[in-house]
């Protein structure tokens, strides 16, 4: 397997069904919202930042449950027109389902800061830094990969429909 057929994979596991064309052109609008994330939540933890990090929690909860990320709207409203980009398809799913899981961790995150646990809160952020640098880097969303097992192993294969 390429590089490009792993990143393909990567992309349809979180439930987006891209040509490949379309998912050249979307290379970098559907890195814009996961790697703003990723610098903020990296400000937020260098500044130790508990309402900061709620903050973002908040962004995330509506990801979670909204068809768009909100900074998905500012790439479709503002970014794409100064890049010539592709405006961005609605959030699938299980890329709904993993902003959920990351507002819970950053939720924990930040009772963490907010309780003075910062030895525990850092390198828990750490974490959640890893995993947001390696959706936007490669597209691998682990929470994605999770719930596409998780479904797998739920339904089984029937040689009929499969």
């Amino acid at each position: 397997m390429t590089v490009a057929e792993w990143m393909r994979a990567n992309l349809t596991t979180q439930g987006y069904s891209l040509t490949d064309v379309e998912r050249r052109r979307l290379g970098v609008a559907l890195r814009f919202s996961t790697g703003t994330c990723l610098g903020l939540v990296v400000v937020a933890l260098a500044l130790a930042s508990a309402p900061m990090v709620f903050g973002l929690a908040a962004i995330g909860l509506i990801a979670g449950f909204a068809p768009r990320h909100p900074f998905d709207y500012v790439w479709n409203h503002v970014l794409r027109h100064v890049t010539g980009g592709p405006p961005l398809p609605p959030n699938p799913t299980r890329r709904r389902h993993s902003f959920k899981v990351a507002t819970v961790w950053l939720a924990v995150v930040g009772a963490l800061l907010t309780a003075g646990a910062t030895t525990v809160a850092l390198p828990l952020g750490g974490m959640l830094v890893a995993a947001c640098a390696t959706v936007t880097a490669a597209n691998l969303c682990l929470p994605s990969e999770t719930f596409a097992w998780l479904e797998r192993r739920r339904t089984p294969n029937d040689p009929i429909t499969t």
